[in-house]
């Protein structure tokens, strides 16, 4: 006859093993550290925090006084509350640089998340087999410097020599030639054209590690079903890469708020501001240009607060994105 054998509910289970801590005592996983691993973590999260304080948090605080104040450089500043806010309200340069900023950071985030999808999925599948040569040439202009950038196509609409011009002219065309940087109509247009230039191949390659990630046995039951590639596109790529499009969009919207350096170098923010974002405006403005020789330091640190409100914006939309898509 076969034993039967009935467990003990009294009994317990055996408990994790000891771990030894190389003092003759012993500890259980879970224990809190000792005060010797502790002090040795703060020791070397230190130098990042240190360095974080004088070059981050400090500068930033200090800035946010700045904009309560005004101040030319020289001399102790004067606190003067929130009025450089209310002047910046009252600022018919600033309304229309804050305009400029919004709608160029709108068009360049659109344009570079829907083409820089695109362009992927083609590599993807259409161009498969060229696909290296693709992206090197679209990433490209990804690694030129925007300062460079900006001086190359300046040189191209420039309306005396540019090449643009002279293309135009040579295939029949005169009638399109137009100094591009000079017409308040069409510098704005312009540049915008020369930051999706530098910025799709990015864009794109970021897209195409994202494809990669997706399952191909949904595109083949797919397939099966009789969806066609427009269907598979919209149904499967499009939700597959939620997370990675909230990148990209973030990444957008923090170049756009940000803007300096390609218009400065092209326009430097004219003609009579018609290229005129927050990042310019605060550059005349810190280093005097705009009223003589006179910095208006407070005035300028106010810009750079709300610059970088919306760039905390623009990551909490990030954020927000990311977690919706996780669900």
């Amino acid at each position: 006859m076969a034993a039967t054998m009935t467990a003990d509910p009294t009994k317990r289970e055996p408990e994790p093993a000891a771990r030894s801590t190389g003092s003759g005592r012993q500890y259980r996983f879970g224990s809190p550290l000792r005060k010797s691993q502790r002090i040795a973590g703060y020791l070397f999260v230190l130098p990042t925090f240190v360095l974080f304080l004088g070059f981050v948090l400090w500068p930033i605080l200090y800035t946010a006084y700045l904009s309560l104040t005004r101040w030319g450089g020289f001399g102790s500043p004067r606190f003067i509350a929130f009025d450089n806010y209310s002047r910046m309200l009252g600022d018919p340069v600033a309304r229309r640089a804050m305009i400029v900023t919004l709608v160029y950071t709108a068009v360049t985030t659109v344009v570079l998340t829907f083409l820089g999808l695109v362009i992927a999925v083609l590599v993807n599948t259409v161009w498969k087999y060229v696909g290296v040569v693709v992206r090197t040439i679209l990433f490209i202009p990804g690694i030129v410097s925007f300062v460079v950038s900006g001086v190359l196509w300046k040189l191209i609409y420039d309306p005396n020599i540019g090449t643009l011009n002279q293309f135009l002219g040579a295939i029949g065309l005169d009638s399109l030639q137009h100094p591009w940087l000079a017409d308040h109509k069409t510098v704005l247009p312009a540049i915008i054209v020369v930051s999706i230039w530098g910025g799709l191949g990015f864009n794109m390659l970021i897209f195409f590690a994202g494809i990669q990630g997706i399952d191909p046995s949904l595109y083949e039951a797919a397939e099966v079903d009789g969806a066609s590639k427009a269907q598979q596109f919209w149904n499967i790529t499009v939700p597959s890469l939620r997370v990675v499009t909230g990148l990209v969009v973030s990444l957008g919207l923090l170049n756009g708020f940000k803007a300096f350096d390609i218009i400065f170098v092209m326009t430097g923010g004219g003609p009579n501001h018609g290229s005129e974002v927050l990042g310019t405006y605060l550059y005349s403005l810190a280093f005097g240009s705009t009223s003589g020789s006179i910095p208006q330091l407070g005035y300028a640190s106010a810009f750079s607060v709300v610059t970088m409100v919306l760039c905390t914006l623009a990551v909490i939309a990030q954020l927000w994105l990311t977690r919706r898509a996780d669900r």
